[in-house]
C-alpha cells in the first residue's frame, strides 16, 4: 500500500475513533521503514485536524474529541520512541489556566486537550490560578505562550495584571498572550494588550498554530 493510503487510513481510523486500527496501521508503517516523524505529521495531526474541525461545527461534542484524542495519543505511543529528534520543530509550548478567583475550567480543559492532539506541549496550572504562577512557569519551562481564561467579571482584571507584570518585568516581547472565556472580548483582549483572542477551543489551536507558523 502506497504511503500516502497508508496516512489517510491512520486519519480515517482516528476520526472514527478506531483505537486499534490505528495502532495496528501506525505499526505497519514502522515496519516499511518509514520516518515516524512522517507519521505523526502526515497522518495523525491531520486526523485530530479533521476532528477539531468537526467539534467546530457542532457534529463532534467533547466525548469523541476525547476518544480520538485517546486514539492520537494511542499512535504516538506507537511512533515516537522511532521519533529522529531532529526531523521534527520544536514544539509550541503553553503555560496555561484558569486566572486567581475562578474555578470554570471546562473551556480550557478541552483547549488544553486539542492543544496538546495538536502536538503542543501544555503546562496546565489548573484553575484559581495566583497571577504571579503564569509568570514563574512561563519562564521555567521557557515557554511561547501564556494562555488565561476565565467565566467571571469579577476576575477579567486578572489578566491584565499578569501582562503588566510581564511589562514590568520585561517579559512582554518574550511571550505571546492568549486569552478566553465567557465574558471576554476582542475588545477587552485589545484594551489588556492580548496577542490573541479566540472564542472556542478549536480556533484557540487553529490561530495559535498560524501565529508560530505551524500550519
Amino acid at each position: 500500500m502506497e504511503k500516502e493510503a497508508l496516512f489517510n487510513n491512520i486519519s480515517d481510523a482516528l476520526v472514527e475513533m478506531e483505537e486499534e486500527t490505528v495502532v495496528e496501521i501506525c505499526e505497519n508503517t514502522l515496519g516499511l521503514g518509514i520516518p515516524a516523524y512522517e507519521t505523526i505529521t502526515y497522518a495523525l495531526i491531520p486526523g485530530m485536524d479533521r476532528v477539531s474541525k468537526l467539534f467546530e461545527e457542532e457534529e463532534y461534542f467533547l466525548p469523541e474529541v476525547l476518544i480520538c484524542s485517546d486514539c492520537m495519543n494511542a499512535g504516538l505511543d506507537v511512533v515516537k520512541p522511532h521519533l529522529d529528534k531532529s526531523s521534527m520543530c520544536a514544539p509550541i509550548k503553553v503555560v496555561m489556566g484558569v486566572v486567581q478567583g475562578d474555578t470554570h475550567d471546562i473551556g480550557k480543559n478541552l483547549v488544553r486537550i486539542l492543544m496538546e492532539a495538536s502536538g503542543m506541549e501544555v503546562y496546565d496550572l489548573g484553575r484559581d490560578v495566583e497571577l504571579d504562577r503564569f509568570i514563574e512557569k512561563a519562564e521555567e519551562v521557557e515557554a511561547d505562550l501564556i494562555g488565561m481564561s476565565t467565566l467571571m467579571t469579577t476576575t477579567m482584571d486578572g489578566m491584565k495584571t499578569v501582562i503588566d507584570k510581564l511589562k514590568e518585568k520585561n517579559l512582554r516581547d518574550k511571550y505571546k498572550v492568549l486569552i478566553g472565556g465567557g465574558p471576554i472580548s476582542q475588545h477587552f483582549a485589545d484594551v489588556i494588550g492580548a496577542d490573541l483572542y479566540t472564542k472556542d477551543a478549536s480556533e484557540a489551536v487553529r490561530r495559535v498554530k498560524e501565529m508560530f507558523g505551524r500550519n
